[in-house]
C-alpha cells in the first residue's frame, strides 16, 4: 500500500497542473460512477497536497477531490496527448501536461475521513514530541505496532515504515504502548519522519526487516520473523533478538 511518502511524491508530481483550468474525464466505468470528472471539469486546480495517505486536490469554487490509493492506486503525469493504454479512473488535462489516476479505488468529493486523521508525520508543523503525547493519551495497553499505524493518532505510517522504524529504535511491535518509553517512541517516530522525507526526495533507505522474514537481521544476524498483528492482522516484521517483547535485548 502506498504510504505517506508516496503520497507526498504524488503531490509533488502533480504540481505542474496547479493554476491550470483542467479538462477532466473518466475512462474507467468505476471512475465514471464517482461523478468526479463531471464536477471538476473546467475548474482551475488551485492546489494539490498530501495528508497522511490521502491526496487532496483543491479546485476553484471550494471543490475538493480526495484520492486514497489503497493497495494499487497510482497517479502519473505525462505530456498532454501522449498515447494512452488502458482506462484510467480519472484524466486531468492542462495546457501542456495531463495527470492520470489508475486503479482507484477512492475518488471522492467527501472530506470527512480526512478530518478524522491525526497529524501528518511529514508536515512541517508536526513535532515528534506532540505525536508522542498523542500516543500517551491513547490506550496504554495497545500494542505499539497497532498504535503507530492508527491514522487517527498519526497519519502516513504504514506497514513498511512501521517495521523499519521500530527496528531502528530496537522496539518490538508486540510491546504495549505503556511499556515503551518516550525516548523509544521519539526515536521510532523521528527515524520514520527523516527516512520518509528522504524518500520523498528520492533517497529511500534499504530495508532491514520489512518483507525479509527468515533472512538474517543486518544488525545481529538473527532470523527476521513475521506474523499477523492486531485485529487488522497486518503483517509485522521484526528481529526477535534486537526487538524482544520484554524490551531487553536477547544476549
Amino acid at each position: 500500500m502506498p504510504e505517506g511518502d508516496a503520497l507526498h511524491r504524488a503531490a509533488a508530481r502533480l504540481q505542474p497542473l496547479v493554476g491550470e483550468r483542467v479538462e477532466a474525464e473518466s475512462l474507467h466505468p468505476r471512475g465514471q460512477a464517482t461523478g468526479v470528472a463531471r464536477v471538476v471539469d473546467g475548474r482551475v486546480l488551485e492546489s494539490v497536497e498530501a495528508v497522511g495517505k490521502h491526496l487532496l486536490l483543491r479546485f476553484e469554487g471550494g471543490v475538493v477531490l480526495r484520492s486514497h490509493l489503497r493497495m494499487n492506486g497510482r497517479w502519473r503525469l505525462r505530456p498532454r496527448g501522449s498515447a494512452l493504454r488502458g482506462s484510467p479512473w480519472l484524466v486531468l488535462r492542462g495546457g501542456a501536461w495531463e495527470a492520470t489516476q489508475w486503479n482507484g479505488p477512492v475518488l471522492s468529493l467527501e472530506q470527512r475521513p480526512v478530518r478524522r486523521l491525526g497529524p501528518d508525520l511529514l508536515a512541517e508543523e508536526t513535532r515528534v514530541q506532540d505525536v508522542v503525547a498523542r500516543l500517551r493519551s491513547a490506550d496504554p495497553g495497545r500494542l505499539v505496532g497497532e498504535a503507530l499505524v492508527d491514522q487517527r493518532i498519526v497519519a502516513g505510517i504504514g506497514n513498511m515504515w512501521l517495521a523499519e522504524s521500530l527496528w531502528h529504535a530496537r522496539v518490538s511491535p508486540w510491546r504495549r504502548v505503556g511499556e515503551v518509553s518516550d525516548d523509544e517512541l521519539g526515536a521510532a517516530l523521528g527515524w520514520a519522519r527523516d527516512a520518509m522525507r528522504a524518500s520523498v526526495a528520492g533517497a529511500r533507505p534499504r530495508r532491514s526487516v520489512y518483507r525479509r522474514a527468515g533472512r538474517p537481521c543486518p544488525r545481529c544476524g538473527a532470523a527476521v520473523e513475521s506474523r499477523g498483528l492486531g485485529d487488522a492482522n497486518r503483517t509485522a516484521y521484526w528481529c526477535p533478538r534486537c526487538q524482544p517483547p520484554s524490551g531487553e535485548p536477547v544476549a
